[in-house]
């Protein structure tokens, strides 16, 4: 079971720099290689979440939560290859094997926060119970006037950002968003109609890069997601969770082509109506020299799975990948390449998708 738009995409793509490319640390995607996220396209459509989110503002959040645990049990019993995948996530994340309990506690995390992001796009922030960590150092940037990213991960709820920019008065929050996602993002806007709309940049478009460039020199703070990568996008190995995972570097590469400070940021789910909203101090390429920018763009990768290791151990039921995390670029390439055909076969006729 995919949300209907759970994910952030990964930052638009920009050509690597020459220090990167030399680096034998970093490994590369084939371009004909498919992410594993993005093998399962996302279900529901506009109509669909349209009414969805209709009858979320209807029935109310106690209401509608009814409908989880169906949904829950669905994905339980109709999911095995998440099933796989999150059991291993969680024999890492916890130091034991996880017995059905704890993968439908998984399940229920990852469900309330799509739930609760109708109620958070449609302003009623007074339906939770939110704590921070890390406020000073929020305040402290909206006070110097500093536009910066604030970098999260498909971990809890990152649509707690609107919560923040509700509290914070600020210049303004811009979340990124690979394409598809935003088109159903605007289905569901569509249905609840939010008095101050969330400024949505596309990712994919030509002026992608251009546009989160002005937002930032308005002073805004922009949001994107550094855990997945595409296909074609450069990795950096670093150990995760007690085995080597491979992280996109796209999103510290924009920022420190961008020049901005980057702040850690996730908003992880604690039961009830509860959200404990984090933000940590990340990179700071605001003062890198060029010839330093390789090392700092891989130091911050690894702070970051450093700091995504912390709260997988502190609140691991707030994990939303739900596919192979640790899978090698080479197996994931290997994988999507078709085998050749023998001489006798024949091409098979491939069903429709849609």
């Amino acid at each position: 079971m995919n949300p209907p738009a759970p994910q952030l995409a990964p930052t638009p793509q920009i050509a690597p720099t020459p220090q990167l490319e030399a680096n034998p640390q970093l490994a590369a995607h084939g371009h004909g290689a498919v992410a594993e996220w993005r093998r399962s396209p996302e279900r529901g459509s506009q109509a669909m979440l349209r009414v969805m989110a209709w009858l979320s503002m209807r029935l109310g959040r106690r209401g509608g939560r009814l409908f989880l645990y169906l949904i829950g049990v669905y994905f339980f019993l109709f999911a095995p290859k998440a099933r796989r995948t999150m059991r291993d996530y969680l024999r890492r994340a916890l130091g034991r094997e996880p017995d059905a309990a704890d993968r439908f506690r998984n399940i229920m995390a990852f469900a309330t926060t799509i739930h609760d992001r109708v109620y958070l796009l449609a302003e009623r922030f007074e339906l939770f119970d939110v704590s921070v960590q890390g406020g000073p150092l929020m305040r402290q940037l909206i006070d110097r006037g500093e536009g910066a990213i604030l970098m999260g991960a498909h971990m809890g709820s990152f649509e707690m950002l609107r919560w923040i920019g509700e509290k914070h008065a600020g210049p303004g929050l811009v979340m990124t968003m690979y394409e598809d996602n935003a088109v159903k993002m605007n289905a569901v806007l569509a249905a609840l109609a939010p008095r101050h709309p969330p400024e949505i940049i596309a990712l994919g478009r030509i002026d992608a890069m251009l546009r989160i460039r002005a937002r930032l020199e308005e002073r805004a703070m922009v949001g994107m997601l550094a855990d997945r990568s595409l296909a074609d996008e450069s990795v950096l190995p670093v150990s995760f969770l007690g085995a080597t995972a491979y992280f996109p570097t796209g999103p510290m590469r924009a920022a420190a082509m961008l020049g901005r400070r980057v702040v850690f940021m996730l908003g992880l789910y604690r039961g009830g109506n509860r959200y404990h909203v984090v933000f940590e101090p990340l990179a700071d390429f605001s003062t890198t020299p060029q010839g330093q920018r390789q090392a700092a763009i891989e130091a911050a990768i690894t702070r970051y799975a450093a700091l995504l290791e912390q709260y997988c151990r502190s609140d691991p039921y707030n994990w939303f990948n739900f596919f192979d995390f640790w899978r090698s670029p080479a197996a994931v390439e290997a994988r999507a390449v078709p085998r050749p055909l023998r001489p006798t076969e024949r091409p098979q006729p491939q069903p429709p998708r849609g």
